[in-house]
């Protein structure tokens, strides 16, 4: 049997589609108010063609059953919060803990949800600014290898000359080792292979403000990973942001700006060391179950196959 006839089959025949008692409004929203626990995480995804949905996990659940306490089209915290506000207030005030990333609306939703709730920023957004902060500076610099190599082939087109670009000891020209570098510039260098660390020190020899803004990553990384205080935190969080003025640059003044913006609940973090891997992991599930439907044609029949593993 193809695989649509199967598929029709169990949605019109075999399963009890057709009489979900969600069915009605689950483009919109699905809601599992016994699914809530001490513990939350929030956070979005794109379930098709790039339409972004509101998700609320119990991270006791571990991915598994239970997982699914809310999925919410789009992201207006004013929708997702009258839509939350169905769950009895009694319920709600038994979350004490929600992670979220550092987006307003979801900090909102929180705060009007779950008003006993301590919010905990993710420390894997607030590194993940900073290794973009990184990119975003190696990216400029491969730009200007890119016009200065454009510069340099017409003139020697205006002078009837045969241009040769530099090639480096690794066997790279200066804009393929900007390209080339992306990666180990996410990693630790503990996990460089051989021909990684020859890149980026050649890299690093070329362009020593983008091994200082590299460190500087690397070190709001260690920070996170090997402090267990929270008022350590804190005073090493201040030397971090001393250190980014020190340095001057702009990417990473913006980073510095966001923290300090959201000083609070970063913080949190320390308390139990929360984050919202258990969302991130929940999301990768979505696509792979998504991948596995070759796309998504009709969502409400997607979230009911998904409910049923997962809620």
């Amino acid at each position: 049997m193809k695989g649509r006839n199967l598929s029709h089959q169990y949605g019109h025949f075999l399963s009890d589609y057709k009489h979900w008692d969600q069915k009605a409004h689950a483009k919109e929203w699905v809601l599992f108010p016994h699914n809530l626990g001490p513990s939350l995480s929030l956070d979005e995804t794109s379930l098709s063609q790039g339409e972004l949905y509101t998700i609320l996990t119990n991270k006791a659940a571990k991915g598994g059953k239970g997982s699914i306490v809310a999925i919410i089209a789009g992201t207006r915290a004013e929708k997702v919060i009258e839509i939350l506000h169905q769950i009895p207030q009694k319920l709600r005030n038994k979350v004490t803990e929600i992670t979220l990333d550092m987006a307003g609306n979801m900090a909102l939703i929180a705060k009007k949800c779950f008003t006993q709730a301590t919010q905990v920023t993710d420390r894997f957004h607030v590194q993940k600014l900073a290794m973009e902060a990184v990119q975003d500076m190696r990216i400029k610099y491969r730009w200007a290898a890119l016009d200065a190599e454009n510069q340099a082939l017409e003139q020697a087109k205006l002078t009837a000359t045969q241009y040769e670009p530099a090639v480096l000891a690794n066997g790279d020209t200066l804009k393929q080792l900007l390209a080339r570098s992306r990666y180990i510039l996410y990693k630790k260098p503990s996990d460089w292979t051989p021909s990684q660390q020859e890149r980026a020190r050649l890299l690093f020899d070329r362009y020593p403000d983008l091994k200082t803004a590299y460190e500087l990553s690397q070190s709001l990384s260690h920070l996170f990973a090997n402090t267990t205080d929270k008022l350590y935190g804190l005073a090493r969080l201040a030397k971090w942001h001393e250190r980014v003025r020190q340095a001057g640059f702009q990417a990473f003044n913006t980073v510095s700006r966001s923290i300090q913006n959201h000083y609070e609940t970063i913080l949190n973090y320390f308390d139990h060391r929360s984050t919202n891997a258990s969302a991130e992991s929940f999301n990768a599930k979505i696509k792979a179950f998504r991948s596995q439907f070759r796309g998504v044609r009709n969502v409400e029949f997607f979230l009911y196959r998904l409910t049923r593993l997962y809620a």
